[in-house]
């Protein structure tokens, strides 16, 4: 375990009241410390590294300059808070960061007063800032609300619909709002230098802010010269800073700025606290910035496992099983190879999502769309209604997004689209922001939808390329992370439609009322199959959510006792209750035991750990069904079992 340098000035941080009370020399010397505590930090836990680095003198500055969390700060996104959670009180639990029972990695509301709004999906904070500035107006108090928002999340059309909104006077005048753009996306160049630094100071400024409504005053009274300086103060502003647009939208645009430079960041941040209105201020920052290694690669240290900063990232020994997701990225080269007409579509997860090979070969046929998950999805099915088959690459709990896109530009027309859902089922660290725990229960009751569950990496190739090859609207949901470690074929063979297997069948006679079934969809088949040997239980790996195999299912209902469904989804409305469905539809009536998520947001931590919490491990379904099913199971004790 590495050991974290001595931080003198840190360690005295206890509150932002404390980083109020120092100096600009101190506060140099809080954002060297910070950075080290973070970098260290993050180094024993894994978690998102580049983004917090980058933000450390903008925190810094923000605590200095309001008085939080009576002025309110809205994070965007959220992975770039750890410097926030550091001076906010919760330093000396950075260890716990991610972990059960621990920090999480996203600002909460239930974990600090600091934290004003619960993030985790990008493009939130423009609106939430909007509510509780029109709210402080409402209720006659003088606070001011600041949203933070990076580049990428000002490519979503949310952000913008909120800008928009913001722009109007409400009651007869604007809310008092700041909005941030953490520009981190570019280097910075030499027009964020001492001049811009000027220029910066000077638009924040009272005395720009005097002369400017003072010409407004003298000049409505002849509109054609009052037209024609507005329009030079916006193309003089056009020449130096690109802030034409939010001008437009009702903000008074100042910067951007070197966000690494407090001298710069401090008094403009003290000028536009004391402006009324709404507020945008465009800041620059490097991902990664102060460590050599993650500033040349911020990508590789956008979340990083445990490492030693001494030596940076290293590959392992020995190579890792691939994932479900490089599962998908071969896939999608190999289906685009034999396929022209494929088209695969990412809403800024490249990386996350295993398309980096597919960009590289294909890059005509690849498309980021940048955050905007309800324009890919109707952008797809643009495609697809010109004869192109689009693969869309999702999480699962970005999809959700999207919602009203799937139904009426896809479903609805019953258009060929793949949705590759990475990121189903529990996420662990990254929490209930990230957890894929709701697509069961939301494809299966629309029309025109299938929805596959494939149970291990062959089975996922097999199921993208029956998704891709059948036509209409069919999702593929897998995990994050490795499976059952199995070897993928290179070919292209699809699963018969519709139909599940059976993987492993009890002794027990027809007839003996001991006869149980254990219906597993997706990777918890293997779990299911360790505790139907401790329990002499037939096992069905049932594939499709839907359409449902039927077939399979009455066969099993007429021929055994009890049946059970293991899913790692929500049970409301998941593939458990459409095998309800199913039974009372065909008239069938027998004990049914369903396992799944529970009813309520998973905290981060393990996977392994999470799953044992819902007792999804092998040991939580043979103990789950010996407690209900008591006598087909032939013991009255719970007998544990080993983990795989």
């Amino acid at each position: 375990m590495n050991t974290a340098p001595a931080h003198p000035l840190l360690s005295r941080i206890d509150s932002p009241a404390d980083v109020r009370r120092l100096s600009r020399a101190e506060l140099q010397q809080l954002a060297t410390e910070l950075r080290d505590y973070l970098l260290h930090s993050v180094s024993r836990t894994g978690g998102h590294l580049s983004s917090n680095l980058g933000t450390v003198e903008l925190t810094v500055a923000l605590h200095h300059v309001f008085h939080t969390p009576d002025d309110r700060l809205v994070w965007d996104v959220g992975h770039q808070t750890y410097p926030h959670k550091i001076l906010t009180g919760r330093r000396d639990r950075m260890h716990t960061l991610r972990q059960l029972d621990g920090l999480s990695g996203f600002p909460r509301r239930s974990e600090s007063e600091y934290d004003t709004f619960g993030t985790g999906h990008s493009s939130t904070s423009i609106s939430a800032a909007l509510g509780m500035a029109l709210g402080a107006q409402l209720q006659g108090e003088k606070r001011r609300v600041v949203a933070i928002i990076g580049d990428g999340a000002m490519t979503a059309g949310m952000a913008f619909e909120a800008l928009n909104n913001a722009g109007i006077p409400h009651a007869g005048r604007l809310p008092n709002l700041l909005v941030i753009l953490n520009d981190n996306d570019m280097s910075i160049s030499p027009p964020v230098g001492a001049l811009n630094k000027y220029l910066a100071r000077l638009m924040s400024g009272k005395f720009y802010a005097a002369a400017r409504e003072s010409a407004k005053s003298v000049l409505k009274n002849a509109p054609p010269l009052f037209e024609l300086a507005r329009r030079f103060e916006e193309h003089a502003k056009g020449m130096v800073v690109p802030g034409t647009i939010f001008e437009e939208l009702g903000f008074n645009y100042v910067g951007p700025i070197d966000g690494h430079d407090l001298d710069a960041l401090i008094p403009t941040l003290e000028n536009l606290r004391d402006k009324p209105g709404a507020q945008f201020l465009h800041v620059v920052t490097k991902k990664g910035y102060g460590y050599k290694l993650a500033e040349a690669d911020p990508i590789a240290y956008h979340g990083p496992g445990k490492f030693d900063p001494r030596v940076g990232l290293q590959k392992p020994a020995t190579p890792p099983k691939p994932t479900f997701t490089q599962v998908f990225g071969q896939w999608l080269c190999d289906m685009a190879a034999a396929d022209p007409k494929l088209v695969a579509i990412t809403p800024a997860m490249r990386e996350g999502s295993g398309m980096v090979e597919f960009h590289r070969r294909f890059p005509e046929r690849y498309h980021d769309v940048g955050i905007a998950e309800q324009h890919a999805v109707t952008f797809a099915a643009g495609l697809a209604c010109e004869g192109l088959k689009p693969v869309v690459a999702i999480y699962s709990t970005f999809l959700q997004r999207a919602y009203d896109q799937l139904i009426h530009d896809v479903a609805l027309q019953n258009l060929s689209v793949v949705f590759a859902l990475d990121r189903a089922g529990l996420v662990g660290a990254d929490g209930a922001t990230h957890a894929g725990a709701y697509d069961i229960a939301y494809l299966r009751c629309i029309p025109n939808v299938s929805l596959i569950a494939p149970a291990d990496e062959p089975e996922t190739r097999r199921a993208l390329t029956t998704a891709y090859r059948h036509g209409g609207a069919v999702a593929v949901r897998y995990p994050r992370g490795s499976g059952a470690g199995l070897p993928v074929p290179a070919t292209l063979d699809e699963l018969p439609w519709g139909q599940g297997e059976l993987r492993r069948e009890t002794a027990a006679a027809p007839g003996s009322g001991r006869r149980l079934a254990i219906l597993a969809f997706g990777p918890l088949l293997y779990p299911a199959l360790q505790a139907a040997e401790a329990l002499d239980a037939t096992v069905a790996n049932m594939r499709f959510v839907k359409p449902l195999d039927l077939a399979l299912l009455e066969r099993l209902a007429r021929s055994h006792d009890a049946l059970v469904t293991v899913e790692e989804g929500c049970l409301p409305g998941g593939a458990g209750a459409a095998v309800l469905e199913a039974l009372q539809a065909a008239g069938l009536k027998l004990p049914v035991l369903t396992l799944g998520l529970p009813d309520r947001f998973i905290e981060h931590g393990d996977p392994a750990l999470l799953l044992a919490h819902c007792g999804l491990d092998a040991a939580g379904i043979e103990a789950s069904i010996r407690q209900r099913f008591p006598a087909l199971c032939g013991a009255s004790h719970l007998r544990p079992v080993a983990n795989g």
